[in-house]
């Protein structure tokens, strides 16, 4: 996959988490490129086995959107025990 399509499918995940993790105020698109990338890369090192499927990285799919959109969500969730002390 392109890094094109990095860029666009990783801020569209880091987005959609940030608005369920009630983050998107706090974020601009930069950020939630890099929350959508460094998620997808978390969810293939830790989700992604344990269902047998991909991430964004390796090509576009619902499970794959889905196990990045949790990878995403579970970074966001990380950053808020460091951030607030608790998770939302």
């Amino acid at each position: 996959m392109g890094i094109i399509m990095w860029l666009v499918i990783g801020g569209i995940v880091g987005w959609l988490a940030s608005i369920i993790m009630r983050r998107d105020a706090q974020q601009g698109i930069f950020l939630n490129i890099i929350v959508g990338i460094v998620g997808a890369v978390l969810a293939g090192w830790l989700i992604a086995p344990l269902f047998g499927t991909g991430t964004i990285n390796q090509g576009l799919s619902v499970a794959s959107f889905l196990v990045s959109l949790v990878g995403a969500i579970l970074l966001l969730a990380i950053v808020n025990l460091f951030t607030r002390g608790r998770a939302r």
